[in-house]
């Protein structure tokens, strides 16, 4: 229960940093996944997925 709360806590520290540094590139960048059509923004999602579980499972093993 820890590391989810740690995991959680580190996505809101990222998030909230990228909110309070750059918050006009973040608007930009939400108008451009707008023009991503539906099946676009799936596989970008999917990617990050696998990316973030390869990232976890990297940190476990190290």
């Amino acid at each position: 229960m820890g590391k989810l709360v740690l995991g959680i806590g580190l996505v809101l520290v990222v998030e909230g940093l990228a909110y309070a540094l750059a918050p006009s590139l973040l608007e930009r960048i939400l108008a451009a996944l707008q023009g991503l059509n539906l099946d676009q923004r799936r596989l970008l999602g999917l990617g990050s997925l696998a990316a973030g579980v390869a990232l976890v499972w990297l940190s476990h093993a190290l």
